[in-house]
């Protein structure tokens, strides 16, 4: 058997796609990954942010119908908003919802802004609500 050592490695450690204690009861992920100790380098944070970002346009495709009408950034405020809420939570924002379907964006960032969602985030939900209403990153109004 020419078994190559990754395969070795995950027969060995096992696949886990879920956090874990290993039996030193460190926490662990992947195969074998001592998230306690060793944590992630910056390229896998980006990777699996990237992942979650296709994955978040993806649910926000099948939820609303209308997401890719939007502009790019419109889209990305919503996923920005799916990846910090979840896309259950962000069903709740239902007249935000009907207002950017309508095309109706200054009411749609007027609902953001009026949320327990925005004073928790605070800039964060001023700056999604301003890109939501001009249509533009640079527009500082």
């Amino acid at each position: 058997m020419n078994e190559t050592l990754e395969d070795t490695l995950i027969r060995h450690e096992g696949l886990r796609l879920t956090p874990y204690r290993c039996t030193a009861g460190k926490l662990t992920i992947g195969i074998g990954r001592n998230l306690d100790d060793a944590g992630i380098s910056e390229a896998e944070a980006r990777l699996m942010l990237r992942n979650d970002i296709v994955s978040a346009e993806a649910e926000l495709r099948r939820a609303f119908r209308w997401f890719d009408r939007l502009s790019p950034l419109r889209q990305q405020v919503l996923v920005n908003m799916a990846f910090n809420l979840g896309l259950p939570r962000l069903q709740h924002f239902r007249r935000m919802l009907t207002a950017i379907e309508q095309g109706h964006y200054s009411r749609a960032a007027a609902e953001m802004l009026d949320s327990r969602w925005a004073r928790q985030v605070k800039g964060r939900a001023t700056e999604l609500a301003r890109w939501m209403r001009t249509g533009n990153q640079d527009d500082p109004a």
